[in-house]
């Protein structure tokens, strides 16, 4: 078992590495960009006309993004949490397979005192537990499930908004969770692509290039020889 320590604050660190690791406490959090806090519900958008007919999830890996869509509309958006380096959130089309409101992780978890102090906040169910401990399942929150490998959207610590910190999962704010977790179901459809791109931003075509007409090895131009403006020499076989 790894070596107990005291359940002090700089544990705080360690617990951003389980995937399903939520803490209801700490969904306060820091911007990469800002020196002040901020709260969990400026992290997303939801509008208030949701209208009618199916939504579906597109997650940017990139900006650390997730968009919800009504019939080709945009209704929703949020900061995620997604895989960090060496346990990347895969990119796809996925379906929504398992709905779970109080889900709780069969992965990771913690080990805690009698008291509910952590002592150890990175654990597995297979780690050994001394005699007065107990190890504690992760919750995972509103539970989404995307692949037959434990990849989901669940509410979760976003500790960082638009910097990776998961084992794989897309954490969302809980209160954006709760709500998409309504709007959701089984089969509901949820892309997953890389980039730093907005799909949403409609990029204009650019401007054509003009055509230049090839040049012959002496550095003259190439010109049709069915050009009707051409008055060929008198003698020259087109001039006929």
């Amino acid at each position: 078992m790894k070596a107990l320590v005291p359940a002090l604050a700089g544990l705080a660190p360690l617990l951003l590495a389980s995937c399903g690791n939520t803490d209801a406490s700490k969904l306060i959090t820091k911007p990469a960009r800002a020196g002040k806090l901020l709260e969990s519900t400026t992290l997303y958008h939801w509008t208030t006309d949701d209208g009618e007919g199916p939504v579906s999830i597109h997650i940017n890996l990139g900006r650390q993004r997730l968009y919800v869509t009504r019939e080709g509309r945009r209704i929703a958006s949020t900061y995620v949490a997604t895989g960090r380096e060496g346990h990347d959130t895969p990119p796809g089309t996925f379906r929504v397979q398992e709905k779970v409101a109080d889900k709780t992780s069969n992965r990771y978890g913690w080990i805690e005192n009698s008291v509910g102090e952590k002592v150890d906040p990175v654990a597995s169910p297979g780690d050994s537990v001394p005699t007065g401990y107990r190890y504690v399942p992760a919750p995972m929150p509103y539970w989404m499930r995307l692949t037959g490998t434990g990849i989901g959207l669940h509410a979760g610590y976003i500790p960082r908004p638009g910097t990776t910190a998961s084992h794989g999962c897309i954490r969302m704010p809980e209160k954006f969770a709760a709500r998409l977790f309504d709007a959701v179901t089984l089969g509901t459809t949820v892309t997953i692509e890389r980039g730093h791109y907005d799909p949403w931003v409609v990029h204009p075509d650019p401007l054509p290039r003009p055509q230049k007409k090839p040049r012959t090895r002496n550095g003259l131009r190439v010109i049709s020889p069915d050009d009707p403006w051409i008055i060929w020499p008198e003698g020259h076989p087109r001039s006929r």
